[in-house]
């Protein structure tokens, strides 16, 4: 099999920014993703200079950024909202160029299964201006998979007819909220992945993904129901050796990055999510 370079999401070790870049090294990870919505790693924060250095201490340790994540938490159905969302998206993007990659990761809301929905049409007008700004760059806008299959994904995708927004794709969000098959959408959106997350979950209950993520509100005697779980590398329901074949099979050479959102000990499970997808690799 591939040996598919395997990266981890700087913050999901909940350290300072050169004590989680050392874990990473120590856990033999080459690449890293990292928030560049708040804080101190924003377009704003990050002069030039301070972009500078921040490359050479990640370049010092043997790392790469294999994306920037630009979650902005809005999504892209508010058309009132939208301009402001696309400035700062683009301004994400230039930074993340500026650190050596041409990915930013980014959740764009809850992709309407009728196209003639009014926020299919809002997204789609967001997402092709996006998608016309990282063209002109070489770069991807990638939408992370969950909140809608992938069939469903696809097609919106398609409409757009560019590859600036491409996709991120996350096995666990699709198993934990559509109970999507994550080797079917690979091959379902295998034109368009340019990233993907490596994390395992479980479904717990069916649910509408429209109340799951906030797009609709969620009725108060469901609001305490836990829909999914998220669980360490490996014991949850994505079938890793298959999903990574699939990969395999639709040629993507990109970054595994290891996201861990839970848990009371983030570096220990990032590190046995690392060893268990270096293991997967070696046996596939």
């Amino acid at each position: 099999m591939y040996t598919f370079p395997i990266g981890v999401m700087l913050d999901s070790f909940r350290l300072p920014t050169d004590e989680a870049l050392d874990a990473a090294k120590a856990l033999g990870a080459s690449g890293i993703q990292m928030y560049a919505v708040s804080g101190n790693h924003t377009p704003d924060a990050l002069t030039a200079e301070k972009r500078r250095e921040l490359l050479k201490r990640v370049k010092a340790r043997g790392l790469v950024f294999s994306a920037l994540c630009g979650d902005l938490g809005k999504g892209f159905g508010n058309r009132e909202k939208n301009p402001a969302l696309i400035e700062k998206s683009k301004r994400i993007l230039d930074l993340a160029q500026d650190l050596g990659t041409d990915v930013v990761t980014t959740h764009i809301g809850v992709v309407p299964n009728n196209p003639e929905n009014e926020r299919y049409k809002i997204m789609s007008e967001a997402c092709f201006t996006l998608s016309q700004y990282a063209d002109s760059m070489g770069a991807h806008f990638a939408i992370e998979t969950g909140p809608e299959t992938s069939a469903t994904l696809k097609r919106f995708l398609d409409q757009l007819g560019s590859t600036g927004v491409g996709v991120n794709l996350d096995p666990a969000n699709l198993v934990m909220v559509t109970g999507d098959d994550p080797v079917g959408a690979v091959h379902n959106l295998k034109k368009y992945i340019v990233h993907t997350h490596a994390k395992d979950g479980n479904m717990l209950k069916k649910g509408d993904p429209e109340q799951i993520y906030g797009v609709t509100p969620m009725p108060e005697d469901m609001k305490n129901i836990p829909f999914f779980e998220e669980v360490p590398l490996g014991t949850g329901s994505v079938d890793f050796p298959a999903y990574l074949r699939a990969l395999e099979e639709i040629g993507y050479k990109g970054y595994l990055t290891v996201e861990r959102e839970v848990g009371d000990n983030p570096a220990a499970d990032i590190g046995v999510a690392v060893a268990f997808l270096k293991k997967t690799i070696k046996e596939c």
